[in-house]
C-alpha cells in the first residue's frame, strides 16, 4: 500500500504519494538514534542499487527482534553476533550457488534485464503499465552501451495525458525557450555552453554613490556599460558557435546582438541541464571567453523546438555522445509523475547495476528460504550458542516471504511452509505466486531480482543490526559551553 506524505512545515503544506522506502524514511523526522541506523543504510541502498530499501529496512528490524529474544535468554551480544557473521556467511554462499549468468547471450541477457524491471515495477504505481515501461527503461539502458552514467538519460515529466502516453525520445530535451526572433531549427551545432552574466547592460553599483551633474552622464555610463556587454558578445562570437547556452539570465542587449548575427540563443538552462548537456554533447562549461583555442565546443546534428502536449521544448538530435536519450513522462498530476519518476528511478538503477554485475536470481521469496535453509543446514553442524544465533538468523529471513504474503492479503503461515517444503523437496526455484495465492516456479513465472541488490540487503542489513546489537547504552553530548568574547 501507499503512503501519503504531508509536510508539516510552516512554509510548506504539500503532500506526496509513495510506497518508496527510501522516500518514505528520508521525509520522516526521527529522535531515536537506533531508528537513524536503518534510514542510512536504506538511503545508502538507494544510492548505491536503486532498489530494495523497504527490504533492507525490514530484514534489519526482524533480525534486531530476533536478538531481542536472545539477549532475555541471557545469550552474549558478542556471541550473537559470531553467530551471525558464520550465517551470513552461508548464506552469501548459497546466494551465490543459485545466482545465473546469461550476459554471454544477449538475447537472453536482454529478457533478463526485462524480467527483472517487471519485478522491480511490480510493487509500484506503474505495476499495471509495467510491461510498457520495463521496455522503455530497458532500451535507455542498452542505449548507454555499458557506461552507466544516468546523467544520459533525462526524465521530464510533463503533466497531461495518460502515463501509458509516455515514451522514449532519442536525443536530449531541455524544457527552455530560444531567445526571441532567433532560429528556431539549426543543423550540425557549434554549442557554446557558459555560466556567465549577461546582464551587464544594466548600471549594478552596489553600496556606492554615483554624482552626476547632468543626465548626459547618466547615459555616458549606459554606453559604457552596453559597450562592455558588446565586446563580452563579440568574444563570444568569435569562438564560432551557432548555439550559445547560459545557465544565467540573458538580458535584452546580448539577445539582439545574438539575433541580428543569427545565432540561437538558450537562457537559464539550470544547473543540472547545463552539466547534462555538456556531457551528452561533450562540451565544456566555461565562464571566460578569452581563449577560443582552449574551449571544448559541444557538438550535435541537429536542435530543433518541439511539441510535448500543450508545451514546447528544445530537442537535441544525434549528439556527440550517442547514447543520451530521454524519458517523457505524461500524467494526470503532478504527483501521480513524482511517483512515476521514483518508480522508473528504481528500474533504471537496478538495471545498471544488473549491467556491471549480470548475474540474476529468483524472486518472490525464493532465495530467503533458499539461505534459511542452507543456515538451517549448518546450524547442526555448529556447536554452542553460536548456534542459536544462527537459527534466529535464518528466522528472520524467513520472515521476508511472510510479510510479502501478508501484504498481498495471503494466509502467510500457510505458503510459507508449503515454500519450505518445497525446498526441501529440491525445487529450489520456487517462491511465491502472489497474483494467484500459492507456490510457483520463479523461472516460468518471470519473477528475478538482480544479485547485487539482494546481496546489499543481505550484507547492509546483517551488519547494521550487529553494529546496533553491540551498543549497550546511548549517551547524550550537550553542546560545549561558550566563554564570554568568543
Amino acid at each position: 500500500m501507499d503512503k501519503i506524505l504531508q509536510r508539516i512545515s510552516e512554509h510548506d503544506q504539500s503532500i506526496s504519494v509513495t510506497n518508496d522506502g527510501a522516500t518514505i524514511l528520508k521525509s520522516v523526522n526521527i529522535d531515536n538514534a537506533a531508528a537513524k541506523v536503518l534510514v542510512d543504510i536504506a538511503r545508502v541502498q538507494d544510492d548505491e542499487v536503486g532498489d530494495g530499501t523497504t527490504s533492507v529496512a525490514v530484514l534489519c528490524g526482524e533480525l534486531l527482534r530476533e536478538a531481542e529474544d536472545l539477549i532475555n535468554q541471557r545469550i552474549h551480544p558478542q556471541t550473537i553476533a559470531e553467530g551471525w557473521r558464520l550465517a551470513r556467511k552461508a548464506a552469501r554462499d548459497a546466494l551465490e550457488a543459485s545466482a545465473r549468468d546469461n550476459s554471454g547471450d544477449e538475447v537472453k541477457f536482454r529478457e533478463d534485464l526485462l524480467t527483472i524491471a517487471r519485478t522491480t515495477l511490480s510493487s509500484k504505481l506503474l505495476t499495471y503499465d509495467k510491461d510498457y515501461f520495463a521496455h522503455l527503461a530497458v532500451d535507455a539502458v542498452m542505449r548507454l552501451r555499458g557506461s552507466n552514467n544516468l546523467d544520459h538519460i533525462q526524465v521530464l515529466k510533463k503533466p497531461g495525458g495518460h502515463l501509458r502516453d509516455s515514451y522514449l525520445e532519442e536525443g536530449f530535451l531541455l524544457d527552455k525557450k530560444i531567445g526571441v526572433g532567433q532560429p528556431k531549427k539549426i543543423e550540425n551545432a557549434k554549442i557554446l555552453l557558459a555560466n556567465t552574466s549577461m546582464d551587464t547592460d544594466k548600471i549594478k553599483i552596489y553600496g556606492s554613490r554615483v554624482r552626476v551633474d547632468s543626465l548626459n552622464k547618466v547615459a555616458e555610463i549606459e554606453e559604457a556599460e552596453k559597450q562592455r556587454m558588446r565586446q563580452k558578445c563579440d568574444k563570444i562570437m568569435a569562438h564560432g558557435c551557432n548555439v550559445f547556452i547560459n545557465r544565467q539570465l540573458i538580458y535584452n542587449l546580448p539577445e539582439s546582438i545574438f539575433t541580428e548575427n543569427g545565432i540561437m540563443a538558450i537562457e537559464h538552462a539550470d544547473f543540472d541541464g547545463i552539466e547534462r548537456l555538456a556531457a551528452v554533447t561533450g562540451g565544456e562549461v566555461v565562464s571566460t571567453f578569452d581563449r577560443p583555442d582552449l574551449v571544448t565546443m559541444g557538438e550535435c546534428d541537429i536542435i530543433e523546438e518541439v511539441m510535448i502536449g500543450e508545451d514546447k521544448v528544445i530537442r537535441f538530435g544525434g549528439c556527440k555522445s550517442g547514447e543520451a536519450c530521454s524519458i517523457v513522462l505524461r500524467g494526470a498530476s503532478s504527483h501521480v509523475l513524482d511517483e512515476a519518476e521514483r518508480s522508473l528511478h528504481d528500474a533504471l538503477c537496478i538495471l545498471t547495476a544488473t549491467v556491471k554485475d549480470p548475474r540474476i536470481i529468483c524472486g518472490g521469496g525464493c532465495t530467503e528460504v533458499l539461505m534459511a535453509q542452507a543456515i538451517d543446514r549448518q546450524v547442526e553442524a555448529t556447536p554452542g550458542k553460536k548456534a542459536l544465533a544462527m537459527a534466529a538468523f535464518a528466522r528472520a529471513l524467513r520472515q521476508l516471504p511472510a510479510i510479502v504474503a501478508d501484504n498481498g492479503g495471503y494466509d502467510s503461515a500457510e505458503l510459507v511452509t508449503q515454500l519450505r517444503a518445497a525446498h526441501a523437496a529440491g525445487k529450489y526455484t520456487h517462491g511465491l505466486d502472489m497474483y494467484n495465492g500459492t507456490i510457483g516456479d520463479m523461472l516460468e513465472l518471470g519473477v528475478a531480482e538482480a544479485y547485487k541488490s539482494k546481496l546489499c540487503v543481505l550484507l547492509s542489513a546483517s551488519e547494521a543490526a550487529e553494529m546496533i546489537l553491540r551498543v549497550d547504552d546511548i549517551i547524550r553530548c550537550a553542546p560545549r559551553a561558550r566563554n564570554e568574547g568568543y
